[in-house]
């Protein structure tokens, strides 16, 4: 039986190698290093249908002779540990890459992220540390109980709100659009106000999230709703409260009972996914909807002089809101970038771990 050469993917972190070898039902596997070359041989259902197949890899630095792997019905998994924990430009010591070998995508972190999941690696390792030697927290039910009720609380609110909106829609089309305001606001008031604690909750040790990111969007939205929608009767009958608050809602539905589960150590797959996914397409269309809101408010703060400050009698005028919000829209888009960047990396954190616990 000729040997071939199968596909193989890799991936790094800085600590070891992964390597991927695309052949099921893997038999007879002979792998090893010897002099910083990894051999690998072995019988199974490849590229080329069930044969035998070969490859050799000579690393671009010193790597511990020691080589984990792993066969699955799908392929075989081996791990190699550097001798440095350093990163690596790239993994052959021949600059041209093998034919056989590709980046493997599904566990492909660049130098920063495999950094920040390694900190993460240590802060969870001294976290189990420092559980085991401190005593269990006598209130941690009554704080999980608080936190279901406020996620349920918010759940019902703006489920409300979609549905309201949706039926309404339904029933009175393009003209729902107008009065939105009217119908919607005292809930909207009620559930933004009660975002607050959002805010307080990781500012008193209750969550383990950052105060600043929560700050922004609690207090971002709470802007458009209190100062350009509340203060400005023009703004309420304007189409574009329907899309704010429909894009709001639509973001809540999933997120606060998300966080239901999690305070009942309850995970719904369909419902993670959600959480994790359909804000991408919805959060920049609601900050494109605040914008329009923004810029469709400053001519009529600039009539109105509303919150304008006024200047000295000798200056004879005052320095108009919109100038404010100028800066807010530069604010807000610039938000929106590193935002996006965050999150995206957080979801492809969770769902990394996700596949790598499950092979």
């Amino acid at each position: 039986m000729q040997a071939l050469t199968p596909h193989v993917y890799w991936a790094q972190r800085h600590g070891e190698i992964y390597l991927r070898v695309e052949i099921s039902d893997a038999q007879n596997l002979n792998i090893g290093v010897e002099e910083n070359i990894l051999h690998f041989r072995g019988q199974g259902h490849g590229a080329k249908g069930e044969n035998e197949y070969e490859f050799s890899l000579e690393f671009l630095k010193l790597v511990k002779p020691e080589v984990k792997h792993k066969s699955t019905q799908r392929q075989v998994n081996i791990t190699v540990k550097k001798q440095e924990h350093v990163w690596w430009d790239r993994l052959t010591k021949q600059e041209r890459k093998p034919l056989f070998l590709a980046p493997d995508f599904d566990r492909w972190l660049d130098e920063s992220d495999a950094e920040m999941e390694l900190r993460e690696k240590e802060e969870k390792i001294n976290k189990v540390s420092i559980e085991s030697r401190v005593r269990k927290d006598p209130y941690l039910g009554l704080k999980k109980g608080f936190l279901f009720m406020y996620n349920l609380v918010q759940f019902l609110g703006y489920s409300w709100i979609f549905v309201n909106m949706t039926v309404r829609l339904f029933i009175l089309g393009q003209d729902s659009f107008y009065d939105t305001f009217h119908t919607i606001a005292d809930v909207m008031y009620f559930c933004q106000m009660l975002a607050i604690m959002e805010v307080l909750n990781p500012a008193v040790g209750l969550v383990k999230t950052g105060v600043i990111p929560a700050f922004i969007q609690v207090m971002g939205r709470n802007f458009i709703l209190f100062v350009i929608f509340g203060s400005l009767e023009d703004m309420q009958n304007k189409p574009v409260v329907f899309f704010v608050f429909y894009l709001w809602s639509t973001i809540e539905i999933f997120r606060y009972p998300f966080y239901m589960l999690a305070c009942i150590d309850t995970e719904w797959k369909l419902l993670t996914w959600l959480r994790y996914t359909i804000w991408m397409p919805l959060y920049p269309l609601g900050v494109l909807a605040e914008a329009v809101a923004v810029i469709q408010s400053i001519p009529i703060f600039d009539e109105t002089k509303l919150l304008s400050i006024p200047l000295p009698k000798a200056i004879g005028i005052s320095l108009s809101f919109s100038y404010i919000l100028q800066l807010y829209l530069v604010l807000m888009f610039l938000g929106l970038f590193i935002n996006f960047r965050h999150l995206y990396k957080q979801r492809r954190r969770r769902f990394r771990t996700k596949k790598r616990k499950a092979n």
